[in-house]
């Protein structure tokens, strides 16, 4: 089932609502939707969960505004989504840039609502080197990739795809992925890509006790494994979960263990 929900903004967004149980709320990443979660939707229902993916501002089925896609117009999405359904107690999982859009929703909105925590690949706690923070892509490197949207965006999320994946994947779905990226807005790809080079969430995990859980490819080359050691340093309640032979799409690459222990974590 889907749903179209209105934010406070005035904004709808999408959201994907499948099965019945214990939900679990899925925050995509850049540049793609909720549809990334395919190995998900067809799995958790199997086993007594609901699975809910939202569509981001700018992506997917959700409105493709023109300049509104900082971390907290995103988490006031998730916010209106999450009202709407009427969720009182959820696990929350974001993936890439959907990390810290969840924990940014958890500091403004949910802390008392969200029972579980995930991490998937997360662009946490910083996506961009900074003052003490050597990890990720120089923000010259964002300005670069921006640039190149600019000029030839479906060649620059071609190229993203590459890097995507330590595994391989046949053409087929290499091509799936690719169009995931094309649904969203161009303006919206470019901002969201902005916020990610700006925005810095290190002192905002402190405020997380959240038991969480750290999905994470040592192999990956978009947000790599220190991320994943950063994110535990200022998360109180946290532990990793590291995929050895997994890129950044760490649900592709090792789908049968990221299903494995995703539902372990459920259960536990």
């Amino acid at each position: 089932m889907g749903h179209v929900i209105k934010t406070e903004s005035g904004y709808n967004i999408f959201a994907e609502d499948i099965g019945a149980g214990i939900p679990v709320v899925f925050l995509h990443g850049w540049p793609v939707n909720h549809k990334m979660f395919e190995y998900q939707m067809n799995e958790l229902p199997k086993h007594g969960y609901r699975f809910i993916g939202i569509d981001l501002l700018g992506f997917g089925k959700s409105d493709k505004p023109w300049n509104t896609y900082t971390y907290d117009a995103q988490a006031e999405a998730v916010h209106a989504v999450i009202e709407h359904l009427g969720l009182d107690r959820f696990v929350l999982a974001g993936f890439s840039m959907g990390g810290p859009i969840a924990v940014r929703y958890m500091n403004k909105y949910g802390l008392a609502k969200v029972d579980k925590l995930l991490l998937l690949s997360a662009a946490l706690p910083v996506f961009t080197q900074r003052d003490a923070y050597p990890f990720g892509m120089k923000k010259e490197e964002a300005d670069d990739m921006i640039a190149q949207l600019q000029a030839d965006r479906p060649k620059t999320l071609g190229d993203f795809s590459d890097m995507f994946f330590a595994q391989e994947h046949s053409d087929p779905f290499l091509e799936w992925f690719f169009h995931l990226g094309l649904e969203a807005s161009s303006h919206g790809t470019i901002q969201a890509m902005e916020a990610l080079r700006d925005e810095d969430l290190r002192d905002e995990l402190v405020h997380i006790s959240t038991p969480t859980y750290i999905f994470h490819g040592q192999r990956d080359e978009i947000c790599p494994f220190d991320f994943a050691n950063e994110t535990i340093g200022g998360i109180v309640n946290s532990t990793i979960i590291p995929f050895e032979n997994s890129g950044h799409g760490l649900m592709f690459d090792e789908k049968e263990k990221f299903n494995q222990e995703l539902l372990r974590v459920l259960q536990s």
